[in-house]
């Protein structure tokens, strides 16, 4: 027993005591949450019983002198119970009066000016000791009552201390009344504050101070928690994410599901909610995630490489062999006028017959290369399909894309899917090439009328010029940089016609971008009717001879020399450059006939036959092309009586332009054969 000196260590410690009373609590609550990563949870301060315990020892000092060591250990007792019911730990405990030596140490020496006599120290050691011990046996002596009465509940929350898995237990009014020791783990702080409190007002702090989020980076309100939703909701609420950071370092993925505990009587009596460590499991998922878009972007690479591979070397063979022609024809010129021979014209004839083979095998290639099999396809689909491919390229580099998605459910259309989806891919490259600054790139998909579906494709780069609107899809731009872009946009455009469509580019009201848009014939639903028969356009007719002739082509030149080959023949013949200008000419003259280049700027031959056909239903048409018209569908087809491929027979020509027949006697339309042109006087492949 500690005798008292003339200094009196226990009144001068009372002193202190009870003027710095508040700071030691303060200090030792402090000290205490350090220790135990304790959350200040508001209703549940953590100083209370601690300033209690400080109360009665100073009470002891200052009343019983020397009698305090032997009566502050009983009034400590009670406190090893209380901690056992705040689910405190031993070890806890321990750290408990040790904080408060240290404390009381700190503030006395700070009282006397930096000095703790060894008395007063051996004082608080003693004190603190005897402390301690009696509080450890209480609990103790708790932990072995509750361990005697409750022995199942024992084992089972030594079962349950080991498991993985975190198990809660919420009551109806939304508070906590049960959480394993497997939840503190989990989360990385101790739960204890929460059980017995309300979790709007307990599980705040501790959300906070891990930092909670879910997996988007959103933070993780209570309200998000499984258990609060099957309280509010009455039913299961499965694999919540949530993402945390833990204090002593790391972060967790944790998956947490809650399932509602009903009565006998069917009433709901609480909600079981369980925390589950997928840490390892979501960093494979990102894993695999970032190996998914690097393998995407690599394939879209590989795709834009081999298609430009492949265009630039049949670009590289046809423009080889067309050269090697047209040194002969250039010679054969040469020859005629220095000295004129039949023999030369006969092998100028022979050479041009030779470039048009040399045309018809490259068409015949692209038939063979583009084997197709069709079905019917979902747009909105293989358009998702496609920018999953390229989103990875679209959305990296020094200017990456930002994609906006607008997808209207259309319906479906007749194509290919894999050479579909291998054509929006093309666009979003086009599209994504002319934006050399961040921004947006917006797909959208919608039905224009009964008939089409439309897919759009538009950027933010800067307005096409109004000259290049009419040169995008001319494979032989001689613009620099623009032949493999222009190649690849010509077969895009020409695969679109093959399905009946039409691919076309257009600028942005405002100067606000430019947009590619396909359009393509919608497939009708099992239960939607064809159109009446009175609203499908009747078929060409037969009529009587020719004379009148309007030859509409772009190109001047082949358009003189049709006119004047024509003429020579004894028609009269109109020359139109524009689909606009032959509808003008059209309305202002009665013509027999028109002889229409496919592909113009404005619109293309076939709409504008369609335009003609509806004006003069007698009229007889023909599409003059240099390009393979198999894969128009039938009802493109029997818009025109006929089809030439150019160089066009001008004798098999005149044979159609001289058909006769009775006025308003009708004629079938052309039938659309495998692999040849159609229509009366057709040239063959």
């Amino acid at each position: 027993m500690l005798t008292v000196s003339a200094t009196n260590p226990i009144q001068k410690l009372a002193q202190v005591l009870e003027k710095e009373r508040e700071r030691v609590a303060r200090l030792w609550a402090k000290r205490l949450r350090e220790e135990l990563y304790e959350i200040e949870v508001p209703g549940k301060d953590l100083r209370a019983p601690l300033r209690q315990l400080l109360d009665e020892l100073v009470r002891l000092l200052h009343d019983r002198g020397e009698d305090a060591l032997r009566l502050w250990p009983e009034v400590v007792r009670s406190h090893g119970a209380f901690r056992y019911d705040q689910r405190f730990e031993p070890e806890d405990l321990a750290r408990e009066f040790k904080a408060l030596g240290s404390v009381l140490m700190r503030v006395y020496a700070r009282c006397e000016g930096g000095l703790l006599p060894p008395e007063v120290a051996d004082l608080i050691n003693e004190l603190v000791g005897e402390a301690s011990a009696s509080a450890q046996a209480s609990y103790s002596r708790v932990l072995r009552t509750e361990a005697v009465r409750f022995r199942e509940a024992a084992v089972m929350e030594s079962v349950l201390y080991h498991m993985d898995v975190g198990i809660l237990l919420a009551e109806l009014d939304e508070s906590v009344s049960f959480a394993t020791q497997p939840v503190s783990r989990l989360l990385g702080v101790p739960v204890r504050s929460v059980v017995g409190a309300r979790a709007l007002t307990s599980l705040a702090p501790v959300l906070s101070q891990v930092n909670a989020h879910h997996p988007a980076g959103e933070p993780f309100r209570v309200a998000d928690m499984p258990f609060m939703r099957a309280l509010k909701e009455s039913r299961p609420v499965r694999g919540v994410m949530m993402e945390v950071e833990r204090p002593g370092g790391g972060a967790a993925s944790l998956e947490m599901s809650a399932t509602p505990i009903w009565e006998e009587g069917g009433e709901l009596a609480g909600v079981i909610q369980t925390f589950t460590d997928r840490t390892e499991a979501a960093q494979k998922t990102r894993e695999l995630s970032t190996a998914q878009d690097e393998l995407r972007r690599l394939q879209g690479q590989l795709l834009q490489r081999t298609r430009a591979q492949s265009l630039g070397q049949l670009a590289s063979g046809a423009a080889h062999a067309l050269n090697n022609f047209l040194n002969v024809v250039r010679l054969r010129v040469t020859l005629l006028r220095r000295e004129f021979k039949p023999e030369h014209l006969d092998a100028l004839d022979r050479t041009v017959g030779q470039i048009g083979d040399l045309v018809s095998r490259l068409q015949e290639f692209n038939v063979q290369r583009t084997e197709e099999h069709l079905a019917d396809v979902v747009l909105d689909t293989v358009v998702r399909e496609a920018l999953e491919l390229m989103r990875g390229e679209l959305e990296r580099g020094d200017s990456p894309l930002e994609v906006e998605l607008h997808l209207g459910e259309p319906g479906n259309v007749r194509a290919d899917a894999g050479f579909l989806r291998e054509l929006v891919v093309t666009l979003l490259l086009a599209a994504r090439d002319r934006m050399k600054q961040p921004g947006k790139l917006t797909l959208s998909t919608r039905k224009e009328g009964n008939a089409e579906l439309s897919l759009r494709i538009q950027d933010a780069g800067p307005p096409f010029p109004v000259e290049a609107l009419s040169r995008m899809f001319d494979p032989l731009t001689r613009e620099a940089g623009a032949p493999q872009a222009a190649l690849q946009l010509a077969v895009v455009k020409d695969q679109v016609r093959r399905w009946g469509g039409e691919l076309t580019v257009e600028n942005v009201e405002g100067g606000a971008g430019g947009a590619f848009v396909v359009r393509l014939p919608r497939v009708r639903e099992g239960h939607e009717e064809e159109p009446p028969a009175s609203s499908r356009m009747e078929g060409p007719r037969r009529f009587q001879q020719t004379r009148r002739v309007l030859v509409v082509d772009d190109d001047l030149d082949n358009a003189r020399m049709m006119a004047e080959v024509l003429g020579e023949e004894g028609y009269d013949v109109q020359l139109a450059q524009s689909a606009e200008v032959a509808l003008q000419l059209w309305e202002r003259r009665r013509y027999d006939a028109a002889l229409l280049d496919a592909v113009m700027p404005d619109i293309s031959g076939w709409e504008l036959a369609r335009e003609l056909r509806q004006r003069t239903p007698q009229a007889l048409l023909a599409i003059v092309t240099g390009m393979d018209v198999r894969g128009q569908n039938r009802s493109t087809l029997a818009l025109v009586d006929a089809v030439f491929r150019k160089p066009i027979d001008v004798g098999a020509l005149d044979e159609f332009l001289s058909q006769s027949g009775a006025p308003g006697q009708e004629a079938s339309p052309p039938e659309e054969a495998p692999g040849e042109s159609v229509g009366p006087g057709a040239q063959g492949q």
